[in-house]
């Protein structure tokens, strides 16, 4: 670890030991810290985990390593080292038994659906154009009125609603706006013809290739806990936080349950990425009733992967494909293989991990192993991608909040809730459930960095990184590397969808 001073021994709590939770310990112990990291899983890496199955990794969605963020990007390195790959990136979208271009390109798309119904879809885009909405208030109605209904059906509204479990006509048109900035069917066309709307700034894609750890992200984060243990702090696994005692502005305490017993820590500091609507119902004594509604009017999108291991060594050349298929209910489909072949032990076989959004409480989530590994074969073969392959084995891992929701209300709900721990002079929140942001992996590591910094003697407001102009320029007067890696997340996060009723 790259060594730094400061006073030594700070004890500081961490909960979770996913990206933000490990990040914030491995800064704080090279800074000479005492993080102590309570994971309520048998396992570190979170949502980037490495599942491993008979000898076949397989990841819980698939985590590409590509950040403009230099902290972020030196620690990868500095804990990994040779054991990044560099990776072509390839990822399509499946429609129909067809394969089109990811992000869509519409030319690609027209060519490729055929003379009748690319007519119908210039069609339907001239519709729009001369009759558009003109009360553009959803995510469906800012599509259908720059694509046209038929493209907007194709190729935006069935993967949208499998990932957020929401009606399109329900998610606000500012999220479309963020997402899809600069694309539309006039500029294809233009491309197409080679003609450049004067000050129209060319369109990139996502980025062509990345790092890969060679056995799959969990490898950085197993990587990470070893020398957090080599330094003195094991991350104690299987320790569920049940509770957080405060007195006055601090929480003085944090009680877990590992072994079927009861330990509790005292501490100044406190690192939290577990749920927010969790951390909120563990603090003793208990908040307000207005922030305990708060917390449990949030909402999370759960997630399952179906591990299908094939008797084929090639089956198609993608790190994933999007399944806009209504017909099918999974969302994505991973090619392991194709990320690293080391995820595979036996090159004559493919393993292939098919992505099902749900809630805890609907079928698919109830459903057993056997039913859920029937459902990923049988659609499988209906979309054309098994061919004469045999399945040899499978493997069902459920992720419970893998996605943070925002639904009606979500915003006025966490505004409440920080309004409230924010009282407490020493809780700090980071992570993608800890902040209840959909973030990447990067921002997630950045907030933790900073809480490790606050921690050291900063005064770095994490909710306003990536979010606020002012706090970015206020950042680069005393701290200008740092600005540049702030600006640089907020260049790169994905935006997250509204409700309609969130705009009110």
């Amino acid at each position: 670890m790259t060594e730094h001073s400061t006073e030594p021994g700070t004890e500081v709590v961490i909960i979770g030991a996913g990206p933000a939770g490990l990040t914030a310990a491995y800064r704080l112990a090279a800074a000479g810290a005492r993080p102590t990291v309570l994971e309520s899983d048998d396992t570190v890496g979170g949502i980037s985990r490495t599942v491993v199955h008979n000898g076949y990794r397989f990841d819980i969605g698939g985590h590409r390593f590509f950040t403009k963020v230099d902290a972020v990007r030196a620690m990868w390195h500095e804990v990994l080292g040779d054991d990044f790959l560099r990776r072509r990136r390839l990822s399509r979208i499946l429609y129909r038994g067809r394969f089109f271009n990811y992000p869509l390109r519409p030319m690609n798309a027209l060519f490729s659906l055929g003379p009748l119904t690319s007519v119908r879809v210039l069609g339907s885009y001239l519709y729009a154009h001369l009759f558009p909405l003109r009360d553009e208030r959803s995510f469906e109605d800012w599509v259908v009125n720059r694509f046209g209904r038929r493209l907007f059906e194709m190729f935006f509204k069935t993967y949208t609603e499998k990932v957020w479990g929401t009606s399109c006509d329900q998610i606000s048109a500012d999220w479309a706006a963020q997402r899809i900035r600069g694309l539309s069917l006039k500029n294809a066309l233009l491309d197409a013809l080679r003609i450049a709307p004067r000050g129209r700034e060319v369109i990139t894609t996502l980025v062509d290739t990345f790092d890969y750890p060679r056995l799959g992200p969990g490898m950085m984060w197993e990587r990470a806990a070893e020398r957090l243990h080599t330094a003195g702090h094991p991350v104690s696994l299987q320790s569920r936080v049940t509770r957080l005692v405060t007195r006055g502005n601090r929480v003085t305490s944090v009680q877990y349950l590992q072994d079927g017993r009861t330990h509790e820590i005292d501490t100044p500091h406190v690192i939290s990425s577990m749920p927010v609507r969790d951390l909120v119902q563990s603090l003793d004594p208990a908040p307000p009733s207005a922030v305990l509604d708060a917390a449990a009017a949030l909402k999370y999108r759960d997630f399952l992967t179906v591990a299908v291991v094939v008797d084929k060594a090639h089956l198609f050349d993608d790190n994933w494909i999007y399944i806009h298929d209504p017909a099918v209910r999974v969302g994505r489909i991973q090619n392991f293989k194709n990320w690293s072949p080391q995820m595979v032990p036996d090159a004559q076989t493919t393993c292939l991990g098919l992505e099902y959004f749900c809630f805890e409480d609907d079928d698919l989530w109830s459903m057993d192993d056997n039913a859920l590994a029937g459902l990923a074969l049988r659609e499988l073969r209906e979309l054309g991608l098994l061919r004469d392959a045999q399945v040899l084995d499978s493997a069902v891992v459920r992720v419970a909040k893998a996605y943070p929701v925002y639904d009606d209300g979500y915003a006025q709900a966490l505004h409440v809730i920080r309004d409230y721990l924010s009282t407490f002079d020493n809780l700090q929140l980071v992570g993608r459930n800890g902040m209840h942001k959909y973030n990447n992996q990067d921002h997630s590591m950045l907030t933790a960095m900073l809480a490790a910094q606050n921690v050291l003697g900063a005064r770095h407001d994490l909710w306003s990184v990536n979010a606020e102009q002012a706090y970015h320029e206020s950042i680069a007067a005393d701290d200008a590397p740092l600005a540049d890696d702030i600006a640089a997340l907020a260049a790169s996060q994905p935006a997250v969808p509204t409700t309609l009723r969130d705009r009110q």
